[in-house]
């Protein structure tokens, strides 16, 4: 079923038709210390809950230059400390990388200490060079094991009797910390088969997002975590005084994804005008232009109508906002920006999801 847009009075809407979060990868610039991408996660959280969002994630990455966020778990009981209403967690954990008896006594205590605020995304990736999956003692295939870990982990959660290997995951046991699926590869069916929440990426492809959303609805089983299927779009939505401007904001993420593609290292941000002025070779300059596609970029009206439009065609029920650039200003503008176009208000404490 298609959701209606919410009206819109003086180019502002007065109630947001669907949920708006943010997740950070605690992206790095060039010439600073790893630690001050972290200490802009924490303040851009205490900025995103007095906008109004309604979660803040982190994300697990290992051994990239580019990314200062590879423990997820410790970073979000940072921004939980440091926020009070908005929710806290994690897109996501990689379920393969870690024991699944740590990550319920992970969550369990970042869930006591913030009751009713803590989420747990969780993903099946692995570690993407040889040398990250050698350290973290994986293998290649080890995403295969991720509809039973995530059996698993849950039940840490239930009732004592489910205990897995009769051990009692404290503080974890008995609590209530939602549980979400990003989909990556099988991610769509493992969610709809474990009944739960589905986050997935709008980006290219979008048709193969439209079909794997299908079918997580058509073979989602109600469970006791989550009742109907439940989507959440994740993405780069870009807002600016201009079109042109916003789409500057584009430039360094869309470059680091190209130098990754043709020199296989992220590397950390680099500033828009540089790189727009830099000679590149034709592979270069391919994989920045298919890079720089299939994100929302605009003023705030434009923005928030093409967002709009992608949410009512996908039916989703929440967007978790990706975007990152160089100029922090700038960023921090276009959350701001896109919040009062959303007609966004700040939540109670605890609000749940």
């Amino acid at each position: 079923m298609s959701r209606a847009a919410a009206p819109v009075v003086a180019g502002v809407t007065t109630t947001p038709p669907f949920r708006l979060s943010v997740l950070d990868r605690s992206r790095t610039r060039r010439g600073e210390e790893p630690a001050r991408a972290l200490r802009d996660t924490v303040a851009f959280a205490v900025e995103a809950e007095r906008l109004g969002y309604h979660r803040f994630w982190v994300s697990e990455h290992h051994g990239v230059p580019g990314v200062a966020g590879s423990a997820p778990t410790v970073l979000a009981a940072a921004v939980a400390s440091a926020t009070e209403r908005i929710r806290v967690g994690t897109g996501g954990v990689m379920l393969p990388n870690h024991q699944p008896l740590v990550v319920a006594e992970q969550f369990g205590v970042l869930a006591a200490l913030s009751p009713g605020r803590i989420d747990m995304g969780l993903g099946r990736s692995v570690g993407f060079t040889d040398g990250v999956r050698r350290a973290l003692g994986r293998e290649k295939d080890s995403a295969d094991r991720f509809p039973e870990q995530l059996a698993e982990l849950l039940a840490y959660f239930d009732a004592p009797s489910s205990a897995p290997h009769g051990v009692h995951a404290r503080p974890a046991e008995g609590l209530d910390v939602p549980a979400f699926v990003l989909a990556t590869g099988a991610g769509a069916d493992v969610a709809a088969e474990a009944g739960l929440p589905l986050v997935i990426a709008a980006a290219r492809g979008q048709e193969r997002m439209f079909e794997a959303i299908d079918r997580y609805r058509e073979r989602f089983r109600p469970s006791a975590r989550a009742s109907r299927p439940y989507v959440v779009l994740s993405g780069t939505v870009a807002v600016a005084g201009s079109e042109s401007e916003a789409r500057d904001l584009l430039v360094p993420e869309a470059w680091a994804a190209a130098h990754s593609r043709t020199h296989g290292e992220f590397p950390p941000l680099a500033p828009t005008g540089e790189i727009l002025s830099r000679t590149m070779t034709p592979r270069e300059r391919a994989a920045f232009q298919q890079s720089l596609t299939g994100h929302i970029a605009g003023t705030p009206q434009q923005a928030w109508a093409r967002l709009t439009e992608l949410m009512e065609r996908a039916a989703a029920d929440e967007f978790l906002l990706a975007t990152s650039t160089y100029d922090r200003d700038a960023l921090f503008t276009s959350y701001r920006l896109l919040a009062q176009v959303a007609g966004l208000r700040p939540l109670p404490a605890g609000t749940q999801d």
